[in-house]
């Protein structure tokens, strides 16, 4: 049986594959749990999946570069029943890894007729690349085509930063283009002002022109999520919060209004300013334990807690757990670059370094597919961290006397007791084995008292009790 097939009859649902956005409106922070994004439904959307790099533009070090296979890239996404995607922007036209890499389509034309750095024509920063965003509208498209929320990155920061020579391939660079931009006037060779509070002359409106395309292009679907930039560095506070504040300004105007986020700003950056930030979710760094021991979220900010932000390429399925249980949203930077029949995804170019075994990435994606099934099995908007009552310290629950459940994770397993105090009632007991997918039912216990549990099985282990059958619908 393959994994989707399992994963379909552990969630006891049939999965539809036309588009699931209709009618069910855009994305909105839910009004009981705002924890979690919700729509129209009122139901809570738990938002989990895998990203990576070229999954808008194509990079590589061809010219052109090789064509990323997108459809192919979505099949992977639905067969471990994930959910979102961020989809990366670059705005440099090439860059040094360890080899140079070409990017394309770029956001605006190269007309000439002088040339750029690279010997091909300089850019025209006010004549926009129809083919960028038809691209970008086309594969959010596809995206929801398959049940899959897409947040647009907007601007990219760390590559502006720690890439080899990349403000030579960026087009702000003032040999780059035929506007008079000059993005780097301290001559620092990297161009960081783009991202302040007060970019280089004529930039900021060369950048809300570049956000309101990018609007424009999207603003009528409902699968819709922003990112201001990935991992620009504290320097860029306030020029994202000036960002933030366009994008909701504009899209006010506009039919549909979506969720826009700020993310971790590397090095340096304080989670503190993504909370102050006026973002709806965020994405936050290590700081607090978000790698081993994440923080409950309490509900100021819908957290996307993303592997890219906490180890770059890292994690683990004890982790995804973890993050779940204490009501955030997982996200896993994977190191995609190839897709080998009958293999599953794997990195073929060792283009980034990481040391996650093949076992270990699909352990990953897999756990994140797992947890989206239990968020839909649960009453999720009544649900809130509640660490206190298991001795694993790992929970989600609705106590009381009324539809009262529980999701208890064991990192170490087998033993856990629960705080059953607050519920007359008889409760429902399943068993899940994180390793293997497989549920176990266990013998319903009564409430009232603190109970002792012990899983059927060696390791990990997550414990599900509830007060109606296991499988009901809520």
């Amino acid at each position: 049986m393959t994994l989707s097939r399992i994963l379909l009859a552990f969630a006891g649902v049939t999965f539809l594959p036309a588009c699931l956005f209709g009618g069910n409106g855009q994305l909105r922070v839910h009004p009981e749990n705002p924890r979690y994004f919700t729509d129209d439904s009122g139901k809570v959307i738990y938002l989990t999946g895998m990203h990576t790099w070229n999954n808008l533009v194509d990079i590589g070090p061809s010219n052109p570069p090789a064509a990323f296979d997108f459809p192919l890239y979505l099949d992977q996404l639905e067969k471990y029943h994930h959910n979102f995607i961020r989809l990366w922007a670059w705005q440099h036209f090439s860059s040094t890894w360890e080899e140079t890499h070409l990017v394309s389509p770029m956001a605006w034309l190269r007309t000439g007729p002088a040339k750029a750095l690279d010997g091909d024509p300089a850019f025209d920063l006010t004549r926009f690349n129809q083919e960028y965003f038809d691209r970008l509208r086309a594969r959010v498209k596809e995206a929801g085509a398959r049940g899959i929320y897409v947040s647009i990155m907007l601007f990219e920061g760390w590559g502006l930063q720690f890439n080899p020579k990349p403000w030579e391939g960026h087009p702000f660079h003032a040999r780059n283009n035929i506007n008079g931009i000059d993005g780097d006037p301290n001559r620092s060779g990297k161009g960081l002002e783009l991202n302040m509070w007060e970019p280089p002359r004529g930039v900021w409106e060369l950048q809300k022109a570049y956000v309101r395309q990018v609007i424009d292009a999207v603003n009528d679907l409902d699968n819709v999520l922003y990112e201001v930039i990935n991992e620009a560095g504290p320097y860029s506070t306030l020029w994202q919060y000036q960002v933030i504040n366009f994008v909701k300004g504009y899209e006010a105007e506009k039919a549909k209004q979506h969720p826009i986020g700020m993310t971790f700003q590397y090095k340096g950056g304080s989670n503190t300013d993504l909370f102050n930030s006026p973002a709806d979710w965020i994405s936050p760094n290590p700081a607090g334990g978000y790698r081993d021991n994440p923080p409950a979220a309490d509900g100021s900010k819908v957290i996307l807690s993303d592997t890219d932000h906490l180890w770059g390429i890292g994690g683990n399925r004890g982790w995804v757990w973890k993050s779940f249980c204490r009501g955030l949203n997982p996200l896993f930077m994977d190191p995609y670059f190839d897709v080998k029949e009958g293999a599953g995804i794997y990195d073929s170019g060792n283009v980034v370094k990481h040391d996650l075994s093949a076992a270990k990435l699909r352990d990953i994606r897999q756990a994140l597919g797992f947890t989206r099934l239990y968020a839909e099995k649960l009453n999720l908007p009544a649900m809130t961290p509640r660490n206190e009552l298991s001795s694993a310290g790992f929970c989600l629950a609705k106590p009381g006397p009324k539809g009262a459940e529980f999701l208890v994770y064991l990192p170490e397993g087998p033993h856990v007791t629960v705080d059953l105090t607050t519920v007359p009632d008889s409760l429902s007991v399943e068993w899940f084995n994180p390793s293997t997918g497989s549920t176990l039912p266990g013998d319903a216990v009564t409430g009232g008292v603190k109970r002792s549990f012990q899983a059927p099985f060696a390791g990990e282990a997550v414990l599900y009790l509830v007060q109606k059958p296991v499988g009901n619908k809520k």
